[in-house]
């Protein structure tokens, strides 16, 4: 019988800017705004856009979110439009991508 549930991927992530940036928040509000600019409120929705708050390193400046595998390209494309956060110069990058959020943190997060 066939699952109903949306298949998840995690996809990790990387901030590169000046100055360093430790506040979730104001990650989380880069990511959000992107991709309602980029995808708009039907495409968020189908995304499934979960910003993992326990899964943000501020020292390292590294984090998760979770994603439907089908809209996978869409949100690495919208969080790759970032340019400032909180009012700093920065470039979010996607660093990889697992099904599995304890080998995505294995991989991407721990370095």
């Amino acid at each position: 019988m066939a699952s109903l549930r949306e298949k998840k991927r995690y996809l990790a992530f990387e901030i590169l800017s000046e100055a360093k940036i430790e506040d979730f928040n104001a990650v989380s509000n880069a990511i959000w705004a992107k991709s309602l600019e980029f995808l708009g409120e039907l495409g968020c929705a189908k995304a499934g856009i979960i910003v993992m708050h326990d899964k943000y390193d501020g020292e390292s400046q590294k984090g998760l979110l979770k994603v439907s595998n089908k809209s996978l390209n869409d949100v690495k494309a919208a969080i790759t439009l970032i340019d400032t956060i909180n009012g700093k110069k920065a470039i979010v990058r996607t660093t990889g991508v697992s099904g599995i959020l304890r080998k995505a943190q294995e991989r991407y997060i721990a370095n």
